[in-house]
């Protein structure tokens, strides 16, 4: 989904004072945003979204940080464009949020956590995250030499950002 927030175009962010969108409404977006997506599991991506969410609400988190959680791979996974992000009708904050904890070609895993760990409030959605890919009812069901591999990245991400 590449659409724009009504009474935006690409790259043009919402008028000053412009309503944001509601979580519910950021939900729905998301959900539509990755429709037909699976995860390396086969399970369709929206639940991976919902317990992120739902794990960043759990652990005290605002409903900026869950409405970035619900869009925290909408841009890497190119479910929604970087130029959609930027004229959405969001707070910046949930913004800077989702671009701190999109991981970028070729970066390495010390530069993203650092952006990570310099962008308020983004290191609440990626623990989250972090929490629900290496749940092991989720790792079981790959196979061992994947599973080995995630694990010890998600080891390593936690690692770096001091979790």
């Amino acid at each position: 989904m590449t659409g724009t927030t009504p009474g935006t175009t690409p790259g043009t962010p919402p008028a000053e004072g412009a309503p944001h969108l509601t979580l519910a409404e950021v939900e729905a977006l998301a959900r539509a945003a990755h429709e037909g997506q699976t995860d390396k599991a086969g399970r369709p991506y929206a639940e991976h979204l919902a317990a992120v969410a739902e794990g960043v609400r759990a652990r005290g988190g605002s409903p900026d940080q869950q409405a970035a959680a619900w869009l925290h791979d909408a841009v890497e996974d190119h479910a929604l464009s970087l130029g959609w992000l930027e004229s959405a009708a969001l707070p910046q904050s949930v913004k800077e949020m989702v671009l701190a904890v999109t991981k970028r070609p070729g970066e390495t895993p010390e530069d993203y956590t650092a952006r990570i760990l310099a962008t308020p409030g983004a290191l609440l959605v990626k623990e989250a995250d972090l929490a629900h890919n290496a749940d092991p009812a989720r790792l079981s069901v790959l196979d061992e030499p994947t599973r080995a591999r995630l694990t010890a990245k998600y080891a390593h991400v936690r690692g770096l950002l001091g979790l």
